[in-house]
């Protein structure tokens, strides 16, 4: 196609306004009504977590972000919308693991 494009699309990446993490599911509410569910297994410190560290998210990132401070745990809306899994390699898991069990 030659020329300018005459229209553009601006995408608007909706914000998060509650998180809620059970036994097996991470749900976000978002700003524009939908509700995005997850499996917490994505997530393993989330599945690891205690339901009272779990319950301690926060908004982050001027809404675009999920903060877990008790699990050090940050999550994106844009990567749930998009269906990304959690990158933490292997080994520093483990590490995480251990370092909760001497505590």
């Amino acid at each position: 196609m030659n020329g300018t494009l005459s229209a553009t699309v601006t995408l608007v990446l909706p914000k998060a306004l509650k998180a809620t993490v059970t036994d097996d599911t991470l749900s976000v509410d978002l700003d524009d009504g939908r509700t995005v569910s997850v499996p917490i297994g994505w997530y393993p410190r989330l599945a690891y977590g205690t339901p009272a560290e779990r319950a301690n998210v926060k908004i982050s990132g001027a809404g675009y972000g999920l903060t877990w401070p008790d699990l050090d745990e940050d999550i994106g809306v844009e990567g749930l919308l998009l269906g990304k899994r959690s990158t933490e390699h292997p080994a520093s898991f483990k590490r995480w693991l251990e370092k909760r069990k001497k505590a």
